[in-house]
Parts: C-alpha cells; structure tokens; sequence
C-alpha cells in the first residue's frame, strides 16, 4: 500500500491500472455465509416488483387486461380461501404483505406460476427448472413475521405440494413454524419419513428472518436462520424434484415476503 497526497493506493500485480493480467476470476461458496452468483450455478431472484395474482388472472387470454399485464408472471397466490386481495404491497415495510381471511383454516400461500400456457409449457423457470435433491440446490428466503403469531402456521422451502401439513409429502425439505411450539422448526420429509428439528430460533412477532437451504453433494439439508447453521438433514431421495413455497396459515393473520432466491449447479 502506497500513502500519496494522504490517499491509499494498493500496490501489486492486481493494481490499478490492471495491465499485468490476465487475471483470473474465482468465486467459491462457502457455508455460513450467502450464497454468491457463481458462474457455475443458475440462478434465479424474486424482489416482488409485481404482485403475485391468480392463475386465472396472470393466464386471461392474450393478456388483454389490465390486472393480467401488472401481474407477477413467475409467482401466483394459491391456498384454501385466498383470492388475490389477499396480497398486497407493504406500506411501511418494504415487500408483499399477505393477510388470511376470518377463519382458521384460511391460507395465503406464494407459489411458483403452476399453470400452462396455451401450447401446454410451463410459463415459469420457477416451475420448468428441476430443482432436484440431486442438484446441489441453494434456496434463500426473507420474511417477516406479523404483528400476531399466535395459532398460526407459517412454512418456507422447498416441497412436493403446497399444504401445511407435514405428512403429505414424501419428500421435502422446508422451514415450518406451528403456533403449538415456540421455535422454527427444520422439517424434512425422506421417502415419507418425515422429521421435525426444533431448531432453537424463536419465533417473535414483527421480526425479519433470513432462511437458506443448502443441499449438498450428499443430498443432505443444511439449514441456516440469518446465516447461523440451525439443522442437518439426511440425505434426501435422490433425483426428486422440488418447488419452492412460501405460506401462512391462520385467522386473520399477516405475513411479509421480502425476497425469494434459489439456484442449482448448471449440470449434476
């Protein structure tokens, strides 16, 4: 390091003005710490710019409605009771603000767009790419909780189906927490064995969580809350494909979705 004129300048072979390359560009992904865009991972990123809609909404033929070309095309609302005004814009924080109807079992849950187009593909790399226990897969998720989270489900990760109930997929690998206990829970479920981890995190009202998912070469789950390692898995099925969802279950009860990220090695 050189001091001129009271300014810091690096000395070095890798120094302004750069002409004694070439240099070479390395990324390495290293647990504990978020995920890095790598060039041999494909990746995608969701901040939420448009509202998730229902199917019926973001498929209305020839996109001649207004509500069909402001709708979020890689994401859709889905769950017992939830309509699209059940998602709206944060007002003082920033994000998708999701509120359940009046009854216990109303949901609200973000899914990657499930529909088909008119030639019979799917609309959405969310859903089209193989998020396979098999690819080394990398989910990430911020949220926040409500002002109330008392009798309420809220689940995040990656599973077969959409539901809250852990019996229901043979395989999947998600954060879950139940008004019944106090901590998020690492779930998985491994050739329909399913398996519950208290993880130690409380769960508090009005509180942003950071989750990430790491399955490895051995297709085995790491679990990270705000980039502290909580859980290991088994290793999962192999070669099962996954889908990412996030959702609350509740009376009345409010959710933030902050921003989604997933990725996966280019080829197993």
């Amino acid at each position: 390091m050189v001091i001129k004129n009271g300014l810091k300048r690096p000395v070095g072979p890798a120094s302004p003005p750069y002409s004694q390359g070439p240099y070479e560009m390395k990324q390495v992904l290293i647990k504990n710490k978020p995920a890095v865009d790598s060039f041999l991972r494909y990746v995608l990123k969701e901040n939420f710019h448009r509202l998730p809609k229902e199917n019926a909404t973001i498929s209305a033929a020839g996109w001649d409605t207004e509500a069909s070309r402001n709708s979020n095309v890689d994401f859709e609302v889905v769950g017992t009771g939830a309509t699209e005004d059940d998602i709206t814009f944060g007002t003082t924080v920033g994000g998708i603000l999701l509120t359940t109807d009046s009854s216990p079992a109303q949901e609200v849950i973000v899914a990657p767009h499930l529909g088909l187009s008119a030639a019979g593909t799917a609309q959405s790399a969310w859903t089209k790419t193989p998020w396979g226990t098999e690819n080394q897969v990398i989910y990430e998720a911020v949220i926040r909780t409500g002002a109330s989270i008392a009798d309420t489900v809220i689940w995040a990760g990656l599973k077969l189906t959409n539901t809250a109930t852990v019996a229901t997929d043979d395989d999947a690998i998600y954060f879950r927490y139940d008004g019944n206990v106090d901590y998020w829970e690492a779930t998985s479920s491994i050739d329909d064995t399913d398996a519950e981890v208290a993880t130690g995190v409380a769960v508090a009202a009005n509180t942003n969580y950071y989750f990430r998912i790491e399955i490895d070469k051995d297709r085995k789950g790491h679990f990270f809350i705000d980039s502290k390692e909580v859980a290991i898995s088994g290793a999962l099925t192999n070669d099962i494909d996954l889908i990412p969802y996030i959702g609350i279950q509740g009376n009345a009860k409010t959710m933030y979705i902050v921003k989604e990220k997933i990725s996966r090695i280019i080829y197993e």
